[in-house]
């Protein structure tokens, strides 16, 4: 008996201790899966964090991921003409002298422009079939036929800004016609509430367009548009003013004010135009602002007395989505392709005329270090 008993006691000593050696197992693994869920969770959301329990620190390095975009930005792209120009040498005359060939205007600048992640032009026009009843009383009205479309598409125009002086040349209506003939044709827009988000190579852009004329305004719908394109994560925020002067080749004060206000609120990337001229480039606390981009496909002059104009483009180098450095590139070009009158061709200028302009853009610059 005493045998069987000490057997038995034995056996519950064994199934006791298998019990807790099991238990003890369990809750450690329950503590490793809270802390690997943990981490993932924090991976995630950007912040890595020691074991507090065992004191080992992962190391997520190799999943760090580099990417980069370009993006490119012209100035103002007039595709139409005002009636009261007349027909001969005006924008839809050149486009019939070429056969309606929509791939004409942007021909010589097109290998730059499909080369990069995303171009953006400021629509300085409407596209609409709105007639004379419809036109605002004003000294110049421009529009052009829906098929215009077909010229930012040829031209490899991915993003266009609607947010300046001549997008209600003809009423509600005009804008509203461009806002549909752009949808048809599947270019995306921004402008006043209309905000654009894009994603290239898993970066999302976020694009937005004011004007920029009373600082008040402007500070309040720029802090407007940021925190919309915050609230849906974007990664890349690029505003776009209408501001200043015409004909002036210095930004005033209250484009300064505005665009630092951009930045200082989280905008990555600021483009301006409206002067019809090439203005400098700032680097402000290591972003860029564009004060006039100039003109670029226009046809609101037969002959503009300052042909001069760039592309201008911004490469953006990410690690794990997060912004690392900005570096830029600046293309001097000529609105046309012909000195003596503007056949609505811009083209990239060479030799001493490059030199000349990009010298030009330089000595307009504030705190800018650019070497080619």
């Amino acid at each position: 008996m005493k045998t069987i008993l000490k057997r038995t006691k034995l056996i519950l000593l064994a199934i006791s201790l298998e019990l807790f050696l099991t238990g003890s197992s369990k809750i450690e693994e329950k503590q490793e899966g809270t802390f690997q869920e943990e981490n993932e969770m924090n991976f995630a959301n950007g912040v890595i964090k020691d074991n507090p329990k065992k004191n080992t620190k992962y190391n997520w390095a190799k999943q760090e991921e580099e990417k980069s975009i370009t993006i490119s930005a012209v100035g103002d792209c007039t595709l139409g003409t005002d009636i009261h120009f007349g027909y001969p040498r005006s924008f839809p005359y050149v486009l019939e002298e070429n056969e309606q060939d929509y791939g004409y205007f942007f021909e010589e600048v097109k290998e730059i422009l499909e080369n990069d992640d995303l171009t953006i032009a400021n629509l300085e026009t409407t596209l609409t079939e709105a007639g004379e009843e419809y036109r605002v009383t004003k000294q110049f009205n421009f529009k052009g036929g829906k098929d215009y479309t077909n010229i930012l598409e040829r031209g490899s125009i991915e993003a266009v800004n609607l947010a300046n002086n001549h997008m209600f040349d003809y009423g509600e209506k005009g804008y509203q016609d461009t806002k549909q003939n752009l949808d048809l044709a599947n270019i995306p827009y921004f402008g006043y509430n209309d905000y654009a988000i894009l994603e290239s190579n898993g970066i999302k852009i976020g694009l937005a367009g004011l004007t920029g004329w009373d600082e008040t305004t402007a500070k309040v719908n720029t802090e407007k548009a940021i925190s919309y394109f915050k609230e849906n994560q974007v990664n890349l925020i690029i505003m776009t003013y209408h501001w200043g002067i015409e004909r002036e080749y210095k930004q005033n004060k209250t484009q300064e004010n505005i665009a630092h206000y951009a930045i200082d609120h989280g905008a990555d990337l600021v483009l301006g135009h409206h002067p019809h001229v090439l203005q400098g480039i700032e680097n402000y606390q290591g972003k860029y602002i564009v004060y006039s981009l100039g003109n670029f496909v226009f046809g609101g002059n037969k002959n503009p007395n300052d042909k001069d104009t760039m592309i201008f483009q911004a490469t953006f180098q990410y690690k794990n989505k997060l912004l690392k450095n900005t570096s830029i590139t600046i293309i001097p070009c000529s609105l046309s392709s012909q000195s003596d009158l503007n056949n609505y061709q811009p083209c990239i200028l060479e030799g001493e005329e490059y030199k000349r302009v990009l010298k030009k853009i330089m000595n307009s610059s504030t705190n800018l270090e650019y070497h080619e």
